[in-house]
Formats: C-alpha cells, sequence, structure tokens
C-alpha cells in the first residue's frame, strides 16, 4: 500500500541529494584541509562553513545565471528587461511571495503589477523563489509569444505539472502533437450549424430566469453569478456531453442573513457540490500556479486539492462512465446529425483518463468564461442604467419584448456586442496566462532602433491581459471607463484597428479559443430573455458579507476602476466576484 506522504516531504526528499551536496562538500573539506594541511582550522569553523554552504551554494547558481543570461543576450544584441525591485529587500523574489499573500487577501487583481509597470515598463524580469520569470502586459510581445513566434513557446512541463490533478492533459495544459490531437477533436463541435441552435440556450435561460422572477417576488435579492453559473453549466454539460446535471433544478440560495426561518428550495445536492468543490479546485490550481513546483512549502503538510477533486470526479465519472457503456451496448452504428463531442470522443478512444481530462477541459472552457462574462455585465449594468435603457431599446427595436434572438439577429446588434466586448475588455475572463521559452530566444524590439529583448531557455513568461486592457496609452485617457461605444465609433479606428492585439480576452494564434462565437452567442442570448422580461437593475450592497466586500484601502486607490468598485473581484483560473453579485431586478 502506497504511503501519502505530505507535499513539502516529498519536495524535500526530492530535492535532497542538491541540498545534502553543499553541507556534505563542506564538511570533507574542512576535514581535508585539517588533516592533510599544516592550517589550523578552528574547531567553530567547519559548522560555520557547513551553514553557509546553502547559500553560498545557491548565491553562486544564481550569480552562474545571471552570467549566462548575460551573455546570450550579448550574442543575440539583445538586453534583458527591466529588473523588479524587490519590495521588501529580500533576495530572489521572495517579496513577491509575501506579496501574493497580502494580495490573495485586500489586493486588486493585478494592480501592484500594474503600478511597477507604469514605473518600469511593460516588460519585466522578476523573480519568484530565485527564478526568472520575463513578465509583460505589451501587445507587440504577446502577439510574439502567442502568435507570430509561436513554435518557440509552450505550456511546459512545470505548468503542466501544476495543472494536471485539474485538468490533466486536456487541451489547456497539452503541447505539440497531444494539443493537436485535442484541437482537432474539438475543433468540429464550434461551427456556425451547431452554435446557431438556441433552444438548449432558450430553455435553461428560461428555467433560470423564472426562478428568479419567483425570488424577487418575494421581496429577496438574487445572486446573479450563481445563476449564470448554473446556466452556463446545464447548457455546457448538455451541449458538449448530452448529458443535462439539472444545476437549476436544486434551486437558488437565499442570502445568509435570510437562510433561517426560511424553507429555501435551494439543496446541496451532488451538483451543488461539484460547483463548490470545482471552484476551490481552481483557487489552488492557480495558487500553485504562481510558484511553479515550489508550491509545497506553502501547503507543506496537506494536499487540499485531493479532497476536492475527489469530489469532482465522483460527479463527472459516471457521465464518462455511462458514455463509455452506452457505446459498448450498441450493436450497430448509426449516424447522428446532432453527435456530442462526448459520443465523438468515446469513438475514438475509450480511454477513461483521457476522456475524463477533455471533459474537465470544456467544462472549465464552457462554464466559467461565459458566467464570468454576464456576471460583469450585468454588473456593469447595474452600474451604468443609461447603457442598460439604451441596450434594451435595441433589443425590443430588433426582436421585441417576446421574440426568439437568431443569429442573424446577434450580427446586426451592434450596440449589444459592444457592452459585451467593453465588459471582456475590462473584466477579461482569463485576466492572466502563462507561456514557456523551449529555447533561447529573442522578441523583437517595439521601437525601430532599440535593442531586442533576450528570453532565456525554460523560462516562464507570464502575460496580463487585464493590465493590457486598462492601459491609457492603448485605449485612450478614459481607457478605465465603461463605455461601449469605445467599440463603435471613431476610437475604434484610432486605437483598435491598427492594433489588434491590444484586444485579447479569448487569446490569440494557434490556441485562440474554439468556443468564442459559442460564448458570444450564450452571452447574448441570456442577456436578451433577461431584459425582455426585466428593465432595471440594483445591487444589495447590504448582503455580502464584510470579507466579500471592496476592503477600505480601495477606496484610497490612485486608480479611479479601483476606488469605483462596489464588488471584490478575485481570479483564480477565471475572473469572478467574490461572494457572489446579490441583485435586485424589477
Amino acid at each position: 500500500m502506497a504511503i501519502d506522504l505530505p507535499p513539502g516531504i516529498v519536495y524535500l526528499s526530492q530535492r535532497l541529494p542538491k541540498l545534502v551536496a553543499p553541507p556534505l562538500l563542506a564538511y570533507v573539506l574542512g576535514i581535508l584541509a585539517r588533516s592533510q594541511t599544516n592550517i589550523d582550522i578552528p574547531d567553530w569553523a567547519i559548522p560555520v562553513a557547513i551553514v553557509l554552504s546553502l547559500p553560498a551554494a545557491l548565491t553562486a547558481k544564481v550569480q552562474w545565471q545571471l552570467f549566462k543570461d548575460r551573455r546570450g543576450a550579448a550574442r543575440f544584441g539583445a538586453v534583458l528587461p527591466p529588473a523588479i525591485p524587490d519590495q521588501y529587500g529580500l533576495p530572489g523574489g521572495l517579496g513577491f511571495v509575501i506579496n501574493s499573500g497580502k494580495e490573495v487577501a485586500v489586493g486588486y487583481p493585478a494592480d501592484t503589477l500594474e503600478q511597477i509597470c507604469q514605473k518600469l515598463g511593460y516588460t519585466l524580469n522578476g523573480r519568484v523563489f530565485f527564478e526568472n520569470r520575463i513578465v509583460t502586459c505589451d501587445p507587440e510581445y504577446i502577439k510574439a509569444v502567442l502568435a507570430t513566434q509561436f513554435n518557440e513557446f509552450e505550456k511546459g512541463p512545470e505548468q503542466r505539472r501544476q495543472l494536471y490533478p485539474l485538468l490533466g492533459t486536456g487541451v489547456f495544459a497539452a503541447d505539440g502533437e497531444l494539443w493537436k490531437f485535442h484541437r482537432a477533436m474539438t475543433r468540429p463541435f464550434f461551427t456556425k450549424d451547431r452554435i446557431s441552435h438556441f433552444d438548449l440556450f432558450d430553455r435553461h435561460a428560461g428555467d433560470a430566469i423564472q426562478q428568479m422572477q419567483a425570488r424577487f417576488s418575494e421581496g429577496c435579492p438574487v445572486d446573479f453569478q450563481d445563476v449564470v453559473a448554473r446556466f452556463t453549466l446545464d447548457s455546457a454539460t448538455e451541449f458538449l456531453l448530452g448529458h443535462n446535471v439539472k444545476s437549476l433544478s436544486e434551486g437558488l440560495p437565499y442570502p445568509h442573513s435570510q437562510q433561517s426561518g426560511k424553507s429555501s428550495s435551494h439543496r446541496e445536492l451532488a451538483t451543488s457540490k461539484f460547483i463548490k468543490a470545482f471552484s476551490l479546485s481552481q483557487d489552488i490550481t492557480a495558487f500553485r500556479l504562481r510558484f511553479g513546483d515550489h508550491w509545497p512549502l506553502l501547503s507543506f503538510w496537506k494536499d487540499e486539492l485531493k479532497q476536492h477533486m475527489k469530489v469532482v470526479h465522483e460527479f463527472l465519472d459516471p457521465i464518462v462512465a455511462a458514455a463509455v457503456r452506452n457505446k459498448k451496448e450498441s450493436s450497430t452504428v448509426t449516424e447522428k446529425d446532432e453527435e456530442t463531442l462526448l459520443e465523438n470522443l468515446v469513438n475514438s478512444t475509450e480511454d477513461p483518463i483521457i476522456l475524463q481530462d477533455e471533459v474537465m477541459n470544456l467544462l472549465v472552457a464552457g462554464r466559467d468564461t461565459t458566467a464570468c462574462l454576464l456576471t460583469f455585465t450585468l454588473y456593469m449594468l447595474a452600474e451604468n442604467p443609461d447603457v442598460l435603457t439604451r441596450l434594451r431599446e435595441e433589443i425590443m427595436s430588433r426582436i421585441g419584448p417576446t421574440g426568439k434572438p437568431t443569429y442573424d439577429d446577434f450580427r446586426e446588434m451592434k450596440y449589444l456586442r459592444a457592452v459585451l466586448n467593453e465588459t471582456l475588455r475590462l473584466y477579461p475572463p482569463v485576466p492572466f496566462n502563462i507561456r514557456v521559452s523551449k529555447t533561447p530566444t529573442i522578441l523583437k524590439p517595439r521601437v525601430p532602433g532599440d535593442k531586442p529583448i533576450y528570453v532565456p531557455g525554460d523560462v516562464r513568461v507570464p502575460y496580463a491581459s487585464i493590465v493590457m486592457h486598462r492601459r491609457q496609452d492603448l485605449w485612450g485617457p478614459d481607457a478605465l471607463n465603461f463605455d461601449p461605444d469605445r467599440f463603435l465609433d471613431e476610437r475604434l479606428h484610432k486605437y483598435l484597428t491598427p492594433n489588434p492585439f491590444i484586444f485579447l480576452p479569448f487569446n490569440a494564434g494557434p490556441r485562440i479559443c474554439l468556443g468564442q462565437q459559442f460564448a458570444y452567442n450564450e452571452a447574448s442570448f441570456f442577456l436578451v430573455r433577461l431584459l425582455q422580461n426585466f428593465s432595471s437593475v440594483s445591487l444589495a450592497l447590504d448582503v455580502p458579507k464584510e470579507e466579500d466586500k471592496p476592503p477600505a484601502e480601495w477606496s484610497k486607490s490612485s486608480n479611479p476602476l479601483i476606488r469605483r468598485e462596489k464588488v471584490k473581484p478575485r481570479s483564480h483560473l477565471t475572473l469572478y466576484v467574490q461572494g457572489g453579485l446579490w441583485v435586485k431586478m424589477e
């Protein structure tokens, strides 16, 4: 029987030879020096040398790596990006580790990074546990990493290890031929014909809105983020897996302050437990991605991810097993017009691991990203009633109070698309992403005559679209304001048209999101149905717990967008509102 050791013990045991070598070498050299030479070595010298050997070896390793990087840059006629100073004056980027903990507790996503970028530039050299990071929020360099120099970057083995417990070897974690296999399997299921059948959206949106109406009639607010997470989960599982998990059937939760004395229809059944475990699993995975293979030092005694993934697999594995069983029990192969992605995968492989991994990847993409878009869109409509009024007028004039929107309707509803795009700009569902350099390479200079940026081999290259999307030098002086018209008026041609890589809510290049149009259609359909039934929305600011409200420090921020926040945006793999988006609607 295998012994399940704590992550920190496993981490140290794997590095034991490297940890033991310097002290052992110091001891051996000390003994040899004492016995083979006439040098009088005091008794305290050897213990001191043993203690100092580890930091000395680490210093030597870091200095050697810096020397190699400088030589590599010189060989290419390039330069290293400006170094991010450690705000605590600690070596090896250990201040970043401390600051990350603070940012999780009271910080705003990417605010620290944005402040540093404004001072030093938008491509920087940082360190985490003494390891290099080339961080960029520059559209030209992001374009190189994702598109023009695509073959020089990958997800990388370290990132695959961090993502494996959650996503396995699925499309979002894979590289090379395995990524191409998953991509090829997925692509046919996002054609125009497949994503334009809106009956599925109509049924689930109708169910969600009916439950919202019932709750509002009681005089109670609704957690809109919870509603759309269930709507997108039911839609995604039916569309992709052919199995509607019916999360909406479990009912909506009441606010914490009103749960006592209420006969809530919300029951934490299997789907609710899955949703909670799925979200917590993403929190833990995102935390680990920050620190790479060194995450066990911060979760030394317990792997919290295992207990949550056990709940996730108990929910999803029977769905996959049923699909495999149905294939085996089917004596004849029949042509189906609407074969689901899972059915198609089962025809290609019955390997339960591959199937489970792909299902997990698709659910992250199909549920969380669109739920994020809808959540922050409604938040912006609540904060900008003039935008809501204009959007509702477009819906009524094009579709009417009860009409069912079509694919062509969405193509013509320019303001609806502009509202969604402006939300995606300020609140991108995937605010951070990472690539890894496969070999030493350079990023061409942005300004002719400048030296290129040198990127050493096997170095993580994080990029933050949330910072890039809010840059005033890229989007204009009003970049921190919510204004959908920027996607319709002269600002579109002044800023975005000549530089399309400043707007990357769906990534770019060969790994661009295949479900982009599916997400637009799903979000558009739900918003149309919502505003056909409701004419106003307001935030129920008295509902969230104190820890879920924006911290007092935000009101003193130099960033006006952060000062205006009425909710607390957080980020795991995707962006979300901590504590939910509680609203009242009429």
